[in-house]
């Protein structure tokens, strides 16, 4: 099987985790790091500030089953990407909106995804979600690991 890799952050990486983990297509998930300056950061060191990383969501599909455009738009439901470095009660830069894109073609449709988004009339505030190009990804620590499963919590108290 191909399978592509997707990479999003919406706020508590465990939040996000758990919502692409129901997509059938969706082949596994992982949380961590990315879109910092700092190799191998720690929890402790993104939660500080001064890493400039987000809590993101790795997502391995297989696209004959689920698209790109459909992970998409689950994204988009996930989270209010109209508040900047926040999400619900997590304030922070590593909680910001963020799609980053692995290929010139996810790069074209997350671009034109965040288009529509902001032609839906569906915020009232703009939308503050960055695009960038995919840098490293920094897997978590193990106990970040589909959270919610290992807790019994369902939600990151959003």
């Amino acid at each position: 099987m191909d399978t592509e890799k997707a990479m999003f952050g919406a706020g508590c990486f465990w939040h996000v985790q758990a919502a692409f983990d129901k997509i059938p297509g969706v082949v596994s998930t992982a949380v961590g790091y990315s879109g910092g300056d700092v190799d191998n950061p720690t929890y402790e060191d993104v939660c500080s500030g001064r890493t400039g990383h987000a809590e993101v969501a790795q997502v391995v599909f297989d696209p004959t089953q689920v698209s790109y455009v459909d992970l998409l738009k689950v994204f988009w439901e996930i989270h209010d990407p109209t508040t900047l470095d926040r999400q619900g009660p997590d304030v922070g830069s590593q909680y910001r909106s963020a799609i980053y894109y692995n290929d010139s073609e996810q790069e074209v449709q997350a671009r034109m995804s965040l288009a529509e988004q902001e032609l839906s009339g569906r915020y009232r505030k703009p939308v503050v979600t960055e695009i960038l190009a995919a840098g490293n990804f920094w897997r978590a620590e193990e106990y970040h690991q589909h959270y919610f499963d290992k807790t019994g919590r369902s939600s990151c108290g959003i």
